[in-house]
C-alpha cells in the first residue's frame, strides 16, 4: 500500500460561505501561511483561436476564501487543451491561459479552504470548482454538478507559474507516484478510469477502442484490474506497444471483418477516440448485457440501430472525469500498481512546439510542460 500525503478533513457544513465585498477586499492583504498570495504571475496566453501562444503576466486578483493557490511544477498537455484553443466544441473564451493537468505544491489558502497545507504536493485536473450545494455536489457527484467550472473556459489554467482552485478540486497526491509524470492522470487517467470502475469487473472482457493519449491508460488500468483486454487500434505501428501496456490481443479498428468475428465479445467497450468508426460494427461486439461507454468526444452522431441493443440488452453510455473522490481513488490505485502514462516532456517555454506536436499525432502517448519561468 502507498503512504498518501492527504489530509484532507470533512467540511463543518454543506454550505458554502458567501464572500462579501469587505471580506473581498480584506483578502489582498490577509496571510494565508508563510506568505501573502500573489496577484501577478506569468502565464502563457491563448489570444485567439488557432494562434500561438504568447508569455504575458497575468493578475490573478485576490485569493478567494475558498480558493487554494498552486505553484505550477508540471502540467500535462491534453488533446482537450488543443480542442478549446481551436475553438472545435464553440465553447472556448479568449483570452485563454490552458492547461488542466497541473502538478505543483500548495503557496497559499483561503482562510476557508479545508484540508490542504501549504508546502502540500497538489494536482488540479478538468474542473476548478463545483457549487457545492446542488443535488450532485452533496452526493459526491461534483463533476456532474451544472455550475461546475473548467479549469481552461471561463477560468486560468495550468500553463503558468501559478493555477488557482476551490479546495476541494486541489487533490493531495499520493507519495510514491512519479511527479513529473503524474500530470495526465488528472484528466486522461481518470476519464478512463471511471468507467471501469463504474461498469468493469476483474473477470471482464474489456475492449480499448483508440491507443492514444487516452486509451494507452485505459488498456493499463483494464489490465492491472485484471480484466482480458483487446486494443483497438487504426495504427499497425501500435500493435506492439499495446501489447506492452497490457493488451491481451490488438485489432486493427479500420478492419470490420476482424471487428465481425469478435462479435458478442465484450462486456465493456470503451471509446476514447474522436473520429467516426464502424459503430454497428462496435456495437456488435458486445456480449449480452454488454456497454459500450464513450469518453472520447466525437462531434459527429453515433448512429445506433435500435434492435442490436434490444436483443442483446446492451447499453451505450457516457462520461466525463469523476469527482474529487474519484480521482483521488484512481490516483491511489494507479500509485498501489505503479500505472502510469507514458510521456514526453518539453520545457513549457517550448509551448507552441508541444502543441504543434500533439495536434500531429505523433505524441507517445502524453506530453508534459516542465516549468521554467
Amino acid at each position: 500500500m502507498a503512504t498518501s500525503t492527504k489530509t484532507r478533513k470533512e467540511p463543518d457544513s454543506g454550505l458554502k460561505q458567501k464572500q462579501s465585498a469587505s471580506a473581498s477586499a480584506d483578502q489582498s492583504v490577509r496571510s494565508f501561511g508563510t506568505r501573502d498570495a500573489m496577484n501577478y504571475y506569468k502565464a502563457w496566453v491563448a489570444k485567439t483561436a488557432k494562434q500561438p501562444m504568447v508569455l504575458e503576466t497575468v493578475d490573478l486578483g485576490p485569493l478567494g476564501a475558498e480558493d487554494v493557490e498552486v505553484a505550477v511544477e508540471h502540467c500535462g498537455l491534453c488533446h482537450s487543451d488543443l480542442s478549446v484553443l481551436n475553438n472545435e466544441w464553440g465553447i472556448s473564451q479568449y483570452p485563454a491561459i490552458l492547461g488542466h493537468e497541473v502538478i505543483g505544491r500548495v503557496t497559499a489558502t483561503g482562510p476557508n479552504a479545508k484540508g490542504l497545507k501549504v508546502g502540500q504536493r497538489v494536482g488540479v485536473g478538468w474542473n476548478s470548482g463545483s457549487c457545492m450545494h446542488c443535488h450532485q455536489c452533496m452526493s459526491g457527484n461534483h463533476h456532474l454538478c451544472l455550475q461546475a467550472q473548467a479549469t481552461i473556459i471561463g477560468h486560468r489554467g495550468g500553463f503558468a507559474s501559478h493555477v488557482r482552485a476551490h479546495w476541494a478540486w486541489v487533490i493531495p497526491l499520493p507519495e510514491k507516484l512519479i511527479f513529473a509524470d503524474a500530470g495526465p492522470l488528472l484528466c486522461g487517467g481518470i476519464t478512463v478510469f471511471s468507467p471501469l470502475a463504474m461498469h468493469a469487473k476483474p473477470t471482464d472482457r474489456v475492449g480499448i477502442i483508440g491507443i492514444g493519449g487516452l486509451g494507452h491508460m485505459a488498456v493499463k488500468f483494464a489490465a492491472t484490474y485484471g480484466c482480458h483486454v483487446t486494443a483497438f487500434t487504426s495504427s499497425e505501428s501500435k500493435f506492439d506497444e499495446a501489447k506492452g501496456f497490457g493488451a491481451n490481443h490488438v485489432v486493427s479498428s479500420k478492419d470490420s471483418a476482424a471487428i465481425k468475428k469478435l462479435g458478442g465479445s465484450f462486456d465493456l467497450l470503451i471509446s476514447t477516440v474522436n473520429v467516426k468508426l464502424d459503430w454497428d460494427a462496435m456495437i456488435g461486439t458486445l456480449a449480452p448485457n454488454g456497454r459500450l461507454h464513450v469518453v472520447g468526444a466525437v462531434l459527429e452522431p453515433i448512429p445506433v440501430a435500435a434492435f442490436s441493443l434490444i436483443l442483446g440488452q446492451r447499453s451505450v453510455s457516457g462520461s466525463p472525469t469523476g469527482s474529487p473522490v474519484a480521482i483521488e481513488t484512481m490516483l491511489d490505485f494507479a500509485s498501489r500498481h505503479n500505472v502510469a502514462p507514458q510521456t514526453e516532456h518539453f520545457p513549457m517555454s517550448k509551448i507552441n512546439e508541444a502543441f504543434a506536436r500533439l495536434q500531429s499525432g505523433k505524441a507517445r502517448y502524453r506530453i508534459v510542460l516542465d516549468a521554467d519561468f
